[in-house]
Protein backbone atom coordinates (compact mmCIF):
# COMPACT_ATOMS: atom_id res chain seq x y z
CA UNK A 1 0.00 0.00 0.00
CA UNK A 2 1.73 3.33 -1.23
CA UNK A 3 2.11 5.38 1.81
CA UNK A 4 0.17 9.09 1.48
CA UNK A 5 1.36 12.23 1.11
CA UNK A 6 0.11 15.71 2.12
CA UNK A 7 -4.05 15.99 1.51
CA UNK A 8 -5.30 18.84 -0.70
CA UNK A 9 -5.95 20.99 2.52
CA UNK A 10 -2.84 20.50 3.78
CA UNK A 11 -1.35 21.47 0.61
CA UNK A 12 -3.52 24.20 0.36
CA UNK A 13 -2.61 25.59 3.32
CA UNK A 14 1.24 25.18 2.73
CA UNK A 15 1.23 27.10 -0.64
CA UNK A 16 -0.83 30.00 1.60
CA UNK A 17 1.29 30.05 4.35
CA UNK A 18 4.62 29.11 4.02
CA UNK A 19 4.22 26.65 6.35
CA UNK A 20 2.40 23.86 7.84
CA UNK A 21 2.61 22.19 10.67
CA UNK A 22 1.89 18.01 11.15
CA UNK A 23 0.91 16.65 14.40
CA UNK A 24 2.49 13.48 15.98
CA UNK A 25 4.46 12.79 12.52
CA UNK A 26 6.80 10.61 14.99
CA UNK A 27 5.19 8.61 17.39
CA UNK A 28 6.42 8.53 20.76
CA UNK A 29 9.39 5.15 20.41
CA UNK A 30 10.83 7.53 17.62
CA UNK A 31 11.21 10.72 19.20
CA UNK A 32 12.93 8.66 21.93
CA UNK A 33 15.12 6.87 19.99
CA UNK A 34 16.06 9.98 18.60
CA UNK A 35 16.38 11.74 21.96
CA UNK A 36 18.34 8.82 23.31
CA UNK A 37 20.88 8.96 20.33
CA UNK A 38 20.98 12.86 20.54
CA UNK A 39 22.30 12.78 24.16
CA UNK A 40 24.60 9.58 23.67
CA UNK A 41 26.34 11.91 20.56
CA UNK A 42 26.36 14.91 22.97
CA UNK A 43 28.45 12.53 26.09
CA UNK A 44 30.52 10.69 23.92
CA UNK A 45 32.10 13.40 21.79
CA UNK A 46 36.04 14.22 22.05
CA UNK A 47 36.91 18.04 23.17
CA UNK A 48 40.66 16.95 22.45
CA UNK A 49 41.87 18.96 19.36
CA UNK A 50 38.17 20.25 18.96
CA UNK A 51 38.39 23.80 17.57
CA UNK A 52 35.34 24.70 20.00
CA UNK A 53 33.72 26.44 16.81
CA UNK A 54 30.93 28.33 17.32
CA UNK A 55 27.79 28.77 15.73
CA UNK A 56 26.90 32.19 14.33
CA UNK A 57 25.96 34.20 10.78
CA UNK A 58 26.52 36.83 12.41
CA UNK A 59 22.82 38.30 11.14
CA UNK A 60 22.33 39.27 15.03
CA UNK A 61 25.48 41.37 16.04
CA UNK A 62 27.89 42.80 13.61
CA UNK A 63 31.07 42.63 15.71
CA UNK A 64 30.26 38.64 15.16
CA UNK A 65 32.22 36.61 12.68
CA UNK A 66 30.35 34.74 10.40
CA UNK A 67 31.01 30.98 11.39
CA UNK A 68 33.36 29.73 8.48
CA UNK A 69 35.94 27.87 9.51
CA UNK A 70 37.26 24.52 8.45
CA UNK A 71 35.48 22.10 11.13
CA UNK A 72 32.38 24.22 9.92
CA UNK A 73 33.03 24.10 6.39
CA UNK A 74 33.95 20.34 6.43
CA UNK A 75 30.65 19.12 7.96
CA UNK A 76 28.52 18.72 5.04
CA UNK A 77 29.15 14.85 5.06
CA UNK A 78 30.10 14.73 8.84
CA UNK A 79 28.84 14.59 12.05
CA UNK A 80 30.15 18.09 13.77
CA UNK A 81 29.19 19.87 17.31
CA UNK A 82 29.05 23.74 16.88
CA UNK A 83 29.01 25.75 20.56
CA UNK A 84 26.63 28.37 21.64
CA UNK A 85 28.77 31.83 21.91
CA UNK A 86 27.28 32.26 25.72
CA UNK A 87 29.12 28.75 26.60
CA UNK A 88 32.15 29.73 25.96
CA UNK A 89 34.65 32.36 27.61
CA UNK A 90 37.04 35.08 25.93
CA UNK A 91 39.90 33.15 24.52
CA UNK A 92 43.02 32.96 27.33
CA UNK A 93 46.66 31.41 25.75
CA UNK A 94 46.55 30.21 28.83
CA UNK A 95 43.75 28.11 28.82
CA UNK A 96 42.97 24.90 27.40
CA UNK A 97 40.41 24.38 25.54
CA UNK A 98 38.35 22.20 28.45
CA UNK A 99 38.87 25.58 30.15
CA UNK A 100 37.05 28.24 27.84
CA UNK A 101 33.55 26.18 28.19
CA UNK A 102 31.72 27.89 30.80
CA UNK A 103 29.08 25.01 30.87
CA UNK A 104 29.62 21.07 30.81
CA UNK A 105 29.69 20.14 27.23
CA UNK A 106 26.93 18.48 26.86
CA UNK A 107 25.07 21.95 28.10
CA UNK A 108 27.27 24.11 25.88
CA UNK A 109 26.32 22.92 22.18
CA UNK A 110 24.40 24.51 20.11
CA UNK A 111 24.03 21.75 17.38
CA UNK A 112 25.10 18.53 15.66
CA UNK A 113 25.00 18.43 12.20
CA UNK A 114 25.08 18.13 9.19
CA UNK A 115 24.79 14.95 8.11
CA UNK A 116 23.00 13.20 10.94
CA UNK A 117 20.74 11.50 8.15
CA UNK A 118 23.87 9.30 6.38
CA UNK A 119 26.01 8.95 9.49
CA UNK A 120 23.21 7.85 11.73
CA UNK A 121 21.20 5.02 11.58
CA UNK A 122 18.03 6.55 13.92
CA UNK A 123 18.10 9.64 12.39
CA UNK A 124 18.82 7.75 8.47
CA UNK A 125 15.48 5.75 9.75
CA UNK A 126 13.44 8.49 10.01
CA UNK A 127 14.68 10.41 7.38
CA UNK A 128 15.15 8.42 4.20
CA UNK A 129 11.57 7.17 4.86
CA UNK A 130 8.19 6.53 2.36
CA UNK A 131 6.82 9.02 4.10
CA UNK A 132 9.15 11.66 3.52
CA UNK A 133 9.37 10.61 -0.35
CA UNK A 134 5.10 10.90 -0.32
CA UNK A 135 5.20 14.09 1.52
CA UNK A 136 8.14 15.55 -1.44
CA UNK A 137 5.95 13.95 -4.27
CA UNK A 138 3.15 16.45 -3.03
CA UNK A 139 4.80 19.37 -2.57
CA UNK A 140 6.00 18.73 -6.39
CA UNK A 141 9.27 17.35 -6.13
CA UNK A 142 10.67 15.18 -8.89
CA UNK A 143 14.24 14.38 -7.69
CA UNK A 144 14.69 15.54 -4.31
CA UNK A 145 17.35 15.15 -2.23
CA UNK A 146 18.02 15.61 1.55
CA UNK A 147 20.89 17.75 3.35
CA UNK A 148 21.61 19.54 5.86
CA UNK A 149 20.63 17.47 8.45
CA UNK A 150 20.52 18.59 12.00
CA UNK A 151 20.06 18.24 16.17
CA UNK A 152 19.31 22.10 17.10
CA UNK A 153 19.90 21.79 20.83
CA UNK A 154 18.54 25.12 22.29
CA UNK A 155 20.31 24.57 25.71
CA UNK A 156 18.60 25.90 28.63
CA UNK A 157 18.49 29.66 29.57
CA UNK A 158 21.53 30.28 26.71
CA UNK A 159 19.74 29.14 23.80
CA UNK A 160 20.70 31.59 21.45
CA UNK A 161 17.52 33.30 19.05
CA UNK A 162 17.97 32.48 15.33
CA UNK A 163 16.87 35.97 13.79
CA UNK A 164 14.36 36.29 10.97
CA UNK A 165 16.12 34.31 7.93
CA UNK A 166 14.80 32.39 4.75
CA UNK A 167 16.22 29.09 4.66
CA UNK A 168 16.85 29.16 0.86
CA UNK A 169 19.55 32.11 1.59
CA UNK A 170 21.76 28.92 2.76
CA UNK A 171 20.98 26.17 0.14
CA UNK A 172 20.13 28.55 -2.82
CA UNK A 173 19.49 26.43 -5.99
CA UNK A 174 18.60 27.97 -9.57
CA UNK A 175 15.54 28.64 -9.26
CA UNK A 176 14.99 28.58 -5.46
CA UNK A 177 13.70 25.44 -4.28
CA UNK A 178 14.45 24.28 -0.52
CA UNK A 179 12.00 23.20 1.99
CA UNK A 180 12.51 22.21 5.50
CA UNK A 181 11.76 19.72 7.82
CA UNK A 182 11.48 20.45 11.19
CA UNK A 183 10.47 18.09 14.37
CA UNK A 184 10.30 18.19 17.22
CA UNK A 185 11.98 16.24 20.06
CA UNK A 186 10.45 18.51 22.83
CA UNK A 187 8.00 20.37 23.75
CA UNK A 188 9.00 24.19 21.96
CA UNK A 189 6.02 26.95 23.60
CA UNK A 190 6.26 30.08 24.27
CA UNK A 191 9.60 30.94 26.92
CA UNK A 192 11.36 27.51 25.34
CA UNK A 193 12.20 28.52 21.59
CA UNK A 194 9.07 28.75 19.64
CA UNK A 195 9.39 29.04 16.22
CA UNK A 196 7.67 32.19 14.89
CA UNK A 197 6.59 32.43 11.30
CA UNK A 198 5.23 35.36 9.00
CA UNK A 199 2.26 33.69 7.05
CA UNK A 200 2.47 34.41 3.42
CA UNK A 201 5.81 36.07 3.51
CA UNK A 202 6.94 33.29 0.82
CA UNK A 203 5.04 35.30 -2.36
CA UNK A 204 6.38 37.98 -4.13
CA UNK A 205 4.59 40.93 -2.64
CA UNK A 206 5.79 40.15 0.96
CA UNK A 207 9.36 40.15 -0.10
CA UNK A 208 9.53 36.85 -0.31
CA UNK A 209 12.41 37.07 -3.30
CA UNK A 210 16.02 35.45 -2.38
CA UNK A 211 18.15 38.75 -2.22
CA UNK A 212 20.85 37.49 -0.58
CA UNK A 213 22.97 33.70 0.07
CA UNK A 214 24.74 32.33 2.40
CA UNK A 215 28.32 30.95 0.78
CA UNK A 216 32.02 30.38 1.30
CA UNK A 217 34.28 33.26 0.73
CA UNK A 218 37.22 33.48 -1.53
CA UNK A 219 40.21 32.60 -0.48
CA UNK A 220 41.58 36.08 -1.74
CA UNK A 221 38.92 37.49 1.48
CA UNK A 222 40.59 35.39 3.85
CA UNK A 223 38.16 32.41 3.64
CA UNK A 224 35.13 31.80 5.44
CA UNK A 225 31.65 33.00 4.78
CA UNK A 226 29.55 35.76 3.93
CA UNK A 227 26.86 36.67 2.79
CA UNK A 228 26.48 38.05 -0.81
CA UNK A 229 23.89 39.94 -3.49
CA UNK A 230 21.58 36.90 -5.23
CA UNK A 231 21.76 37.48 -9.16
CA UNK A 232 20.34 34.43 -9.80
CA UNK A 233 16.03 34.37 -9.34
CA UNK A 234 14.50 34.75 -6.26
CA UNK A 235 11.78 32.65 -6.02
CA UNK A 236 10.60 28.78 -6.69
CA UNK A 237 9.33 28.10 -10.40
CA UNK A 238 5.73 28.41 -10.72
CA UNK A 239 5.82 31.88 -8.59
CA UNK A 240 7.82 34.20 -10.95
CA UNK A 241 5.17 36.01 -11.11
CA UNK A 242 5.31 40.15 -10.71
CA UNK A 243 2.42 39.85 -7.71
CA UNK A 244 1.67 43.68 -7.25
CA UNK A 245 3.69 46.27 -5.13
CA UNK A 246 5.69 44.43 -2.52
CA UNK A 247 4.19 45.30 1.41
CA UNK A 248 6.13 44.89 4.21
CA UNK A 249 5.42 41.84 6.78
CA UNK A 250 3.52 42.95 9.91
CA UNK A 251 3.74 41.89 13.01
CA UNK A 252 0.03 40.60 12.78
CA UNK A 253 1.61 38.80 10.03
CA UNK A 254 3.95 36.60 12.80
CA UNK A 255 2.77 33.58 14.50
CA UNK A 256 4.30 32.32 16.83
CA UNK A 257 4.10 28.28 17.02
CA UNK A 258 3.55 26.21 19.99
CA UNK A 259 4.41 22.24 18.82
CA UNK A 260 4.90 19.13 20.89
CA UNK A 261 7.57 16.41 20.67
CA UNK A 262 7.18 14.41 17.52
CA UNK A 263 4.81 17.06 15.10
CA UNK A 264 6.56 18.14 11.86
CA UNK A 265 6.90 21.96 10.78
CA UNK A 266 7.34 21.82 7.01
CA UNK A 267 8.73 25.23 6.54
CA UNK A 268 9.20 27.08 2.65
CA UNK A 269 12.51 27.72 1.69
CA UNK A 270 11.36 31.35 0.99
CA UNK A 271 9.39 31.92 4.17
CA UNK A 272 10.51 34.27 6.56
CA UNK A 273 10.77 32.72 9.92
CA UNK A 274 13.00 32.94 13.14
CA UNK A 275 13.14 31.09 16.74
CA UNK A 276 13.02 32.69 19.95
CA UNK A 277 16.01 32.05 22.75
CA UNK A 278 15.23 29.34 25.32
CA UNK A 279 14.90 31.58 28.52
CA UNK A 280 13.57 28.67 30.39
CA UNK A 281 15.12 25.65 32.36
CA UNK A 282 14.51 23.11 30.17
CA UNK A 283 16.47 22.44 26.76
CA UNK A 284 14.50 21.99 23.58
CA UNK A 285 16.19 19.71 20.92
CA UNK A 286 14.61 19.99 16.97
CA UNK A 287 15.74 17.63 14.30
CA UNK A 288 15.84 19.30 10.77
CA UNK A 289 16.99 18.32 7.35
CA UNK A 290 16.57 20.30 3.72
CA UNK A 291 14.96 19.08 0.61
CA UNK A 292 16.22 20.61 -2.75
CA UNK A 293 15.35 19.81 -6.11
CA UNK A 294 17.95 17.95 -8.53
CA UNK A 295 15.98 17.53 -11.64
CA UNK A 296 17.28 19.23 -14.83
CA UNK A 297 16.66 22.42 -14.67
CA UNK A 298 17.39 23.05 -10.92
CA UNK A 299 20.95 23.95 -10.39
CA UNK A 300 22.25 23.77 -6.55
CA UNK A 301 24.53 26.48 -6.26
CA UNK A 302 28.55 26.14 -6.18
CA UNK A 303 29.10 29.34 -4.22
CA UNK A 304 26.78 27.57 -1.10
CA UNK A 305 28.71 26.90 2.01
CA UNK A 306 27.45 23.47 1.95
CA UNK A 307 28.88 22.09 -1.16
CA UNK A 308 28.32 18.08 -1.86
CA UNK A 309 30.24 14.87 -1.31
CA UNK A 310 31.99 12.87 -3.42
CA UNK A 311 28.81 10.44 -3.70
CA UNK A 312 26.36 13.35 -3.98
CA UNK A 313 23.73 14.81 -1.41
CA UNK A 314 21.50 11.73 -0.19
CA UNK A 315 18.70 10.81 -3.12
CA UNK A 316 15.25 10.72 -1.45
CA UNK A 317 13.42 8.83 -3.91
CA UNK A 318 15.90 5.87 -3.53
CA UNK A 319 14.15 4.33 -0.31
CA UNK A 320 11.25 2.97 -2.79
CA UNK A 321 13.91 1.04 -4.39
CA UNK A 322 15.22 -0.10 -1.31
CA UNK A 323 18.13 -1.86 0.14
Amino acid sequence: MATEGLTPEQLDFFNTNGFLVIPSFLDHAEVESLLKTTNELLENFSLENHPLTRFTTGDDDDDVKHVGDDYFLQSGDKIHFFFEPDAIAPVDSSNTSESLLLKPKHLAVNKIGHALHAKSTPFARVTLSSRNVAIAASLGFRQPCCLQSMVICKQPGIGGAVPPHRDSEFLYTNPPSAVGWWIALQDATAGNASLGMWRGSHRARKGGRIRRRFVRAPPEDGGGTTFIENDGPGLPRGMEEVEGEEQENMEEDLEILNVKAGDLVLIHGNVLHKSEKNTSLKSRFAYTFHVIETANGWEYDALNWLQPPAEGFSRLNDVLDGP
